[in-house]
């Protein structure tokens, strides 16, 4: 499979783009600075992004709304249309969306992003990826999409290959916690990518 990788440096990014390699997969890496090897492009130019994204099999959009403190909704969903919008062009269906766990619900209708106790530091960029997870869902039906939360904590770790996938709700194990390591959620990815069994779907990945 060649798989157009957007966001292809980031702490899941690089992880997505080993695991498909391990499998076999051929990987274009795309980033706004094009270092480490990767393509230069603003995944909010859909006609940049059909421009690479032809002869790919299917695309990942790995990116991060900003973090600098300036708004964080408005660039993560321009990047998100121009990448909907330069898939459409370029005649590939299939993406991956590495979305979030805020919108994740922790009771009917509770977000954890709405939760009393979820940090404010890190609320903007939680609901930008939620804004994101209704673009997709609003706009994306004639692309075979999967978004893909997280558990409420992903980091660097270890890859086990032994994880559970749920739908829109927080997992937690027995003690109550969530999580996720970055190179297991890319297993979940790589394997959905490659079994199709979530398309048009929001699905989490946790222990």
């Amino acid at each position: 499979m060649r798989i157009l990788l957007i966001g292809a440096t980031g702490m899941i990014g690089r992880r997505v783009a080993d695991e498909a390699l391990r499998r076999g997969h051929e990987v274009t890496g795309v980033t706004r600075s094009g270092n480490g090897g990767t393509v230069r492009a603003d995944a909010s130019d859909a006609s940049a992004i059909a421009g690479l994204a032809k002869g790919h099999d299917a695309a990942v959009l790995a990116i991060a709304p900003p973090r600098d403190g300036t708004d964080p909704i408005a660039p993560l969903l321009a990047a998100g249309r121009g990448v909907l919008d330069g898939l459409r062009q370029a005649g590939v269906r299939r993406l991956a969306v590495v979305g979030g766990a805020g919108s994740l619900e922790v009771a009917p209708g509770v977000r954890v992003v709405d939760t009393p106790e979820f940090p404010a530091a890190h609320k903007g960029e939680a609901l930008a990826q939620a804004e994101l997870l209704e673009v997709v869902r609003a706009e994306a039906a004639d692309l075979d999409w999967s978004y893909l939360s997280p558990a409420a904590i992903v980091e660097p770790g270890e890859r086990s290959g032994v994880f559970r996938l749920g739908g829109d709700r927080l997992l937690t194990d027995a003690d109550g916690n969530s999580l996720i390591s970055a190179e297991d959620y890319a297993v979940a990815l790589v394997d959905e990518l490659e079994k199709n069994q979530a398309v048009h779907r929001r699905i989490t990945v946790a222990y």
